[in-house]
């Protein structure tokens, strides 16, 4: 981009049902890595290789072009951003449903099913209600509702915990975990500086350095042989701060 090379030789491929951290300081390419698996690369991208999700190729397929199995739902840190707030979490939720070929009175019950699997209380209640109505925790459970009611293969995750205090925090890994371990359920690429949080979720890790993947393999393996320099510092650094990560999920 701009002739620079900001992403070189990124390669990995992530099944249903596994959840796969992506690590790295700010800048190191997380963030653009997710945006070329969604089809949101910035337009003066030029991307080279392959992305294929469900076996289809759509490396060069805009997120609008791409058929709805080849595509990757986000879950943001930015949730006002994300939902409306203008509309109800009803219409919100119906919208993806609907374009699965879903009645308006099925999409309406699949959505109270999504928002009752996420933990909100109330699926009725929370329907009528509009996204500044909800905490930030609750918005983030709706917005993971929403990318369940796509039906994606994956799901990308993007710093999805960063904003939230840490007891949030604790509740939205919990049903990250819980639909990702599903029977069918989507695949997971969680991109975060928060090794913590990636220990507590993660199978896997892959660490990214200058725009490059430096260390792919166990979550476990990670944190207690790095293989590189700098994943052994990030390591430290948890730990200088006082956080001993280790990998808990089965």
């Amino acid at each position: 981009m701009g002739g620079q090379r900001l992403l070189d030789a990124i390669t990995f491929d992530i099944r249903r049902g596994e959840r796969v951290g992506l690590l790295g300081q700010s800048g190191s390419g997380k963030s653009l890595t997710a945006s070329a698996a969604l089809g949101l690369a910035p337009r003066e991208a030029r991307l080279t290789g392959r992305i294929r999700l469900n076996g289809l190729d759509v490396t060069t397929t805009h997120v609008l072009s791409r058929p709805r199995q080849a595509r990757a739902a986000m879950v943001t840190q930015d949730t006002q951003a994300a939902l409306n707030p203008l509309t109800t979490i009803g219409y919100q939720m119906e919208q993806p449903l609907r374009r699965r070929g879903l009645s308006r009175r099925a999409a309406q019950d699949e959505a109270r099913v999504l928002l009752d699997r996420v933990g909100l209380p109330d699926p009725d209640q929370m329907l009528r209600r509009c996204s500044p109505e909800l905490s930030g925790g609750q918005r983030q459970r709706v917005c993971i509702a929403m990318a369940l009611a796509a039906d994606a293969p994956l799901i990308v995750a993007d710093e999805p915990t960063t904003a939230l205090d840490v007891i949030t925090q604790a509740q939205v890994l919990r049903v990250l975990d819980q639909v990702t371990r599903a029977p069918g359920g989507p695949g997971l690429l969680f991109i975060t500086h928060d090794l913590h949080a990636a220990a507590h979720l993660c199978d896997r890790a892959l660490v990214i350095e200058g725009g490059r993947i430096i260390e792919d393999g166990p979550m476990a393996q990670l944190l207690a042989a790095p293989e590189t320099d700098y994943a052994r510092l990030l390591v430290a650094a948890a730990e200088r701060c006082g956080i001993h990560c280790q990998a808990v999920h089965g």
